[in-house]
């Protein structure tokens, strides 16, 4: 997988990364057995590691929320998906059931705290590029009824026909992980402070929980820092 980064994005964010993983021969289903089981597992690790209380203060937690700010983006309002999804455990919502892949890898996002992103890979044109938005460009994320005009600048991944992500918290509708998909990639989103081994290992976490859940055969993981 190419991944691109325009020259206005590295210059304001030089440290930014992302992480990349592929699986491919996936069966899509509803939740099951297997699933529960890694759910209860997950869930259980990370209510003996993390407190809510404090929570804020996590490395983890407070880089990306550093990193919305400089995106002008209140953390507090539009949570970094990583703590969004930990929170809710810890308050003892739990977390949506969507299907086995698509819970598969948000349990290794909330695992890590890390913010990840799931899609078809069908669906996908490449080269990736991670990019400032354009004036009024339409995106449609997961759950919006009609498209929306982004602001200018804010910082999306995309491929060469569409935003896939609003970086990095809202995934586009058009090439989410439905019963159709059968090969997926997962995107793990780096920011400054998260190390390319934490992000790695997220992503190569999230590839081996889908494979328990789902099958398939896992590629390699790839790291693309920017330049």
């Amino acid at each position: 997988m190419q991944v691109l980064w325009q020259r206005e994005v590295a210059e304001n964010f030089p440290q930014l990364a992302i992480c990349t993983g592929i699986i491919r021969n996936v069966k899509v289903t509803g939740v099951n057995e297997k699933v529960e089981e890694l759910r209860n597992k997950i869930f259980e690790e990370v209510r003996n590691e993390y407190v809510l209380e404090t929570l804020k203060n996590n490395k983890v937690v407070r880089a990306y929320r550093d990193f919305y700010w400089k995106l002008n983006i209140d953390p507090t309002k539009i949570r970094p998906s990583g703590e969004a999804l930990l929170r809710r455990v810890l308050q003892g919502k739990g977390i949506p059931k969507i299907s086995n892949v698509v819970d598969a890898y948000n349990l290794a996002s909330l695992k890590n705290i890390i913010p990840l992103s799931g899609f078809d890979l069908d669906l996908i044109t490449p080269p990736l590029e991670i990019r400032f938005s354009n004036s009024n460009e339409l995106f449609k994320g997961i759950g919006m009824n009609e498209p929306k005009k982004l602001e200018r600048k804010m910082l999306v991944l995309a491929d060469k026909k569409q935003i896939l992500c609003i970086y990095p918290y809202r995934d586009a509708d058009e090439t989410k992980i439905t019963e159709k998909t059968r090969n997926v990639l997962i995107v793990g989103y780096g920011v400054p402070g998260i190390s390319s081994d934490l992000l790695k290992d997220t992503v190569a976490t999230a590839l081996n929980f889908i494979r328990n859940v789902a099958g398939g055969e896992s590629a390699e993981v790839e790291y693309f820092a920017c330049v």
